[in-house]
């Protein structure tokens, strides 16, 4: 049983942006302060300018992992604009919580640096949240680098 990644489908992207516009809108919530609401909105509207025309997006790899007929997660690359960077950016990778734990996200990054091998990118990035310790640990492992970082604290308004 091998994970392969296989290009994404209308319909597969439209069930997968749902649960991304809420994961990262409950993100967003808890780690930038945002009501609800407002972080519902932001999501909707980043997802939307990131992916103006779903899976035909120019410049945007929607790759779902299968081991066999089953899928297993997804992952979403935008290949650098020639102009402004040589970098690809992950812009979310998920495995299905069923599939956890076997390896997959490794093998799904593993499988996007071939395929941008081929295209002759140098370079792939990614944000993560600073407490996403396991996710953290998987980027480290793979030879992922801090080259930035942001911090940020909440001050309490004065009454």
């Amino acid at each position: 049983m091998e994970l392969t990644l296989t290009p994404m489908k209308g319909p597969e992207l439209a069930r997968l942006l749902e649960s991304l516009e809420r994961a990262y809108a409950e993100d967003l919530v808890v780690h930038r302060g945002l009501t609800p609401e407002a972080a519902r909105e932001r999501s909707i509207d980043q997802l939307g300018e990131l992916l103006p025309a779903g899976v035909a997006t120019e410049g945007a790899l929607l790759r779902v992992g299968r081991v066999d007929d089953t899928e297993v997660g997804w992952i979403w690359v935008t290949l650098p604009k020639a102009t402004v960077s040589r970098q690809a950016w992950i812009h979310n990778i998920e495995v299905h919580p069923a599939h956890r734990g076997r390896g997959y996200a490794r093998r799904m990054i593993q499988l996007i640096e071939a395929e941008l091998a081929q295209l002759k990118v140098p370079e792939l990035g990614l944000n993560v949240f600073g407490t996403n310790t396991v996710a953290i640990g998987l980027y480290r492992s793979l030879g992922f680098e801090v080259t930035s970082q942001q911090m940020a604290k909440r001050v309490d308004p004065v009454g």
